[in-house]
């Protein structure tokens, strides 16, 4: 089967990250089992998703791992010009549909591999490792890098295939996801000392949270590699109140913090904190029951540094051209989690992040052929015949 031809069948699969991603996980198993590939399923707690690790070529030391997360974004209220979970070859050189491009296409790529690196003498293992629940905080990964590290011979290099146009990227951000509750005091609009508006007050902690991103910038804490060169705050949902007059008793809001790989993402929660504790005080003076509580959604995702990935990036080079310019990113992967095993460690992979959790998702078929050249050519480097 094609890339093309693989991709069809996983676009099928509604990975949807509240969904189970099992149908999906069973249907590469198969595929693997038809070509003679050991392989293990890593299963959440309650066992309705799985991660899925792979090794083709010897159990020895210093293979390469080819990342991937099987999830995708909901399609709910977008406005689809066809069915999101039916691939379509629209004519213009685009194949459209959820998680084309973010990020079934480069395990379609890597799966489409397979027969021929089952036939070739790999001197290095290649490594599948395909994840779930990546798209709600790179949750499933950590498990799955835990089992290839105490389990199985020690890979060197780690590819994370993100949609990046096939182009190395070097940095990420870390991110973490936040839920901040006020709970004030009800009292009737007209008696505004008799109450606490925790609406009012999450008004103040909102506008403090962006103010921190701009005491940032103010302090030069920049990196021009990135986009949106510092560390980013935003606060992206917000619910609270009952009527109109009647002072809000609570308000919740969902926020996040997009740190720079040079910047700690506790010191940056801290700033907030601080100025959560300021405003509760204040708060109890009027009712002793209010207060101020903050969660995180997520273990935060290690931001991925720029640092210790000369072998992987020399591979990349070797396999792309040596005039490849590596970049950064703003998004989170789960490249940082492989780093913090001391692996060397990328983003590359086909299709852009521009396409990624839109209407009408796609990727375009000449990258997507472009990822087939990157798979047979890593495959030749790591056989006897090539140049590892």
């Amino acid at each position: 089967m094609t890339a093309a031809e693989i991709l069809q069948r996983l676009v099928g699969f509604a990975t949807v990250s509240r969904d189970s991603n099992l149908a999906l996980i069973e249907w590469i198993e198969a595929w693997l089992d038809d070509h003679g590939v050991e392989h293990w399923r890593i299963e959440s707690d309650d066992g309705s998703k799985a991660n899925l690790l792979a090794r083709i070529g010897p159990a020895v030391e210093g293979g390469v791992v080819l990342s991937g997360h099987t999830d995708v974004v909901p399609v709910d209220g977008q406005p689809w010009s066809s069915d999101p979970f039916v691939l379509r070859d629209g004519d213009d050189g685009r194949l459209y549909g959820r998680g084309t491009c973010d990020m079934k296409g480069f395990i379609a790529c890597a799966l489409a591999e397979v027969p021929r690196w089952v036939t070739m003498t790999l001197e290095r293992p290649l490594w599948l490792a395909f994840s779930y629940d990546e798209e709600v905080g790179c949750v499933g990964a950590p498990r799955m890098i835990e089992r290839l590290m105490a389990d199985h011979p020690r890979p060197s290099t780690v590819i994370v295939g993100e949609p990046t146009l096939m182009q190395p990227v070097v940095a990420q951000k870390g991110a973490t996801n936040l839920r901040t509750t006020v709970t004030g005091r009800e009292a009737h609009s007209s008696q505004v000392y008799q109450g606490v508006s925790a609406i009012h007050v999450a008004a103040r902690l909102v506008t403090k949270i962006e103010d921190v991103m701009h005491e940032l910038k103010a302090e030069g804490r920049i990196d021009e590699a990135f986009n949106v060169a510092h560390s980013s705050l935003h606060v992206g949902r917000i619910e609270g109140g009952t009527a109109i007059n009647i002072m809000a008793r609570q308000c919740t809001f969902e926020w996040e913090v997009r740190h720079l790989p040079s910047d700690d993402f506790e010191a940056l929660r801290g700033r907030v904190d601080a100025y959560a504790a300021e405003l509760e005080a204040e708060m109890q003076r009027t009712a002793p029951e209010t207060g101020i509580a903050t969660e995180a959604l997520n273990v935060t995702v290690p931001a991925l540094a720029d640092r210790d990935n000369d072998e992987v990036l020399g591979l990349c080079r070797s396999l792309l051209g040596s005039d490849i310019e590596a970049s950064a990113v703003a998004y989170a992967t789960e490249a940082g989690q492989f780093q913090r095993q001391g692996l060397s460690t990328i983003i590359c992979g086909p299709g852009s992040i521009s396409q990624a959790h839109q209407p009408d998702e796609y990727i375009e078929s000449k990258q997507l052929a472009a990822g087939e050249r990157f798979m047979a050519t890593l495959g030749e480097r790591l056989s006897a015949k090539g140049t590892s």
